[in-house]
C-alpha cells in the first residue's frame, strides 16, 4: 500500500508497519505501507490519523508519539535511520502511542502570593503552600476547601503524609519561620469553603528556614531538610509522648481552647555543609537529599551513614527518586540540566542521562509514579517540561505561568500541577502516560 496523503513525494520512500499496544478504536490495519521517508514525528501522526479515520469517519485527531527500536523519534525517519545505522531496504515497525502532552488548561486557582509548593500525590486535591503562610486544599480549579492557618512566615514545601488514606490524611506544612507543622484534613469536615483549619502538632528544632519536608512510605515519621544544614525526623502520630509539650489556643469568637503539641525531632543527620534544599524518602529505611552544597547523599535511616554521596559542581534545590526499580536519582538546580544518576552502578559518577532545554534554574522535578521513562521538571524560565529518557527532546512544554514556576507535581496520573511567582495553581490536564 502506498501513502500519498498531503505530502510531496521529494523523497525516497520506507516500507513501514504501524504497531500498537492501544486498543480500538485506535488501531491501524497491520498491513506495511510506504510512505516518505522525509516524515518527522508530525507527519507520522499525520499518515496514523489519515489511516483512522478512512475507518471511521467520526475520529476525531489525536497527537500521537512514535518509538523505533526503542527510541523516540525526534528527527526525520531518513536521518533517524541514518543516525541509528538502520536499513531502509526492510519493512519497519513503528510503535505509535498518544503523546504525552496536555490536553487542557484549567483556569488558574490564584493565591495571595508566591505559591511556593504543591503536592498532588493524592487524587481527591491538591495542596499547596504560599508565601502569605497560609496552605490550601483545593478539590479542583478554583475550589479552595480548606485553608491551613499557624506559620508566621512563607512556606516552603507541603507534604500528603498518607495519600492512600480516604478520610482523616495528615499533611505537613515547612516554612521559613523555623518550623513543620501538622495538620489532619477529612473531605467531611467541611463547614464552608473554605474551612479554617490549625495544626495539631507543631515541630520546632530547626535553626533556621526549613525548606522541604518528605514522608516516610508508612506515614509512622517526615524528615525534613533546612538552611541549618541538618535533616531532622519527627513523628507523626497525634498522641503525646515523653518530653512533648502541650499548649492550648483560644479559638477567636469563642470559649472552647483547642490544643496543640510541640515536639522535639527523634534523630538528626549531619554531614551537609550548606543548605538543604530538598530530601525524598522512597524507602523505609533510606532517606535522600541534595544540597547548595553541590552533593546529592543516601543516608542509611537507622545508622544515620551516608550511602552514597556525590558531588556535581552545582547547588542543587530539588530532588526525586523513580524511573527504573524506583531507584533512579533526578536533581536540578542552579542551571538549567536536570540530572539523573543511578546509585545501584557501582564506581559511577557521572549522570546517566541530562537534560537541558531549560533557560534558567530548575526548581522541582518529579517521575511520574506508573512509569520508567516519564517525569517532568519545573524552571525559573516560566516552564514546566515533560521528559521521557528515550529522547534528549522535551516531550511538551508548559507555559501557561508568566513568573518563574516554583513547584510541580503530577496529580491523578494524567495531570500536572504547578505553582509560580505570578501567585496562581495551575492545572494542565488530559496527559496520557503509558
Amino acid at each position: 500500500m502506498d501513502i500519498d496523503g498531503d505530502f510531496e513525494d521529494t523523497s525516497r520512500r520506507v516500507q513501514v508497519r504501524f504497531i500498537t499496544k492501544l486498543i480500538a478504536p485506535f488501531k491501524v490495519p497491520a498491513n506495511a505501507i510506504a510512505i516518505p521517508s522525509n516524515l518527522t514525528r508530525l507527519g507520522l501522526s499525520t499518515v496514523v490519523n489519515n489511516l483512522l479515520s478512512a475507518g471511521n469517519p467520526e475520529w476525531e485527531e489525536e497527537p500521537f508519539d512514535f518509538l523505533i527500536d526503542g527510541e523516540l523519534v525526534r528527527m526525520s525517519l531518513e536521518k533517524f535511520l541514518l543516525a541509528k545505522g538502520i536499513s531502509a531496504e526492510k519493512t519497519l515497525e513503528i510503535e505509535y502511542f498518544k503523546a504525552v502532552a496536555p490536553r487542557r488548561e484549567e483556569e488558574p486557582s490564584v493565591h495571595d502570593d508566591w505559591v511556593s509548593a504543591v503536592d498532588g500525590s493524592c487524587p481527591g486535591f491538591i495542596l499547596t503552600g504560599c508565601y502569605d503562610g497560609f496552605g490550601r486544599v483545593w478539590e479542583s480549579a478554583g475550589l479552595c476547601t480548606h485553608i491551613l492557618e499557624g506559620h508566621s512566615d512563607a512556606i516552603s514545601s507541603v507534604c500528603i503524609v498518607n495519600p492512600g488514606e480516604a478520610t482523616n490524611v495528615t499533611l505537613a506544612t515547612a516554612s521559613k519561620d523555623r518550623t513543620i507543622r501538622l495538620w489532619k484534613y477529612s473531605k467531611d469536615d467541611r463547614v464552608k469553603n473554605p474551612t479554617k483549619l490549625r495544626p495539631f502538632k507543631i515541630l520546632k528544632g530547626h535553626r533556621l528556614s526549613v525548606q522541604s519536608v518528605a514522608s516516610q512510605k508508612s506515614g509512622h515519621l517526615i524528615c525534613s531538610g533546612s538552611w541549618d544544614h541538618t535533616i531532622k525526623l519527627w513523628r507523626t502520630d497525634e498522641h503525646q509522648s515523653e518530653g512533648d509539650v502541650s499548649i492550648k489556643k483560644r479559638k477567636k469568637n469563642t470559649q472552647a481552647e483547642e490544643s496543640q503539641l510541640e515536639e522535639d525531632s527523634v534523630a538528626t543527620l549531619d554531614g551537609h555543609s550548606q543548605s538543604v534544599s530538598s530530601v525524598a524518602w522512597p524507602k523505609h529505611e533510606e532517606i535522600y537529599s541534595v544540597s547548595w552544597d553541590h552533593s546529592v547523599r543516601r543516608w542509611d535511616v537507622e545508622t544515620g551513614n551516608v550511602l552514597f554521596n556525590h558531588v556535581c559542581g552545582k547547588a542543587l534545590n530539588c530532588l526525586d527518586i523513580g524511573g527504573e526499580g524506583s531507584s533512579l536519582i533526578a536533581a536540578g538546580g542552579s542551571d538549567p540540566t536536570i540530572r539523573i544518576w543511578d546509585p545501584r552502578k557501582p564506581g559511577t559518577s557521572s549522570p546517566i542521562f541530562q537534560f537541558s532545554s531549560h533557560t534558567s534554574w530548575v526548581s522541582d522535578c518529579k517521575w511520574h509514579d506508573k512509569s520508567w521513562f516519564h517525569l517532568l521538571s519545573a524552571s525559573y524560565d516560566g516552564k514546566v517540561m515533560l521528559w521521557d529518557l528515550r529522547t534528549a527532546w522535551p516531550l511538551a512544554v508548559i507555559d501557561s505561568h508568566n513568573d518563574k514556576v516554583l513547584s510541580a507535581d503530577w496529580w491523578k496520573d494524567d495531570s500536572i500541577v504547578s505553582g509560580g511567582a505570578d501567585s496562581k495553581l495551575r492545572i494542565s490536564s488530559g496527559i496520557y502516560v503509558l
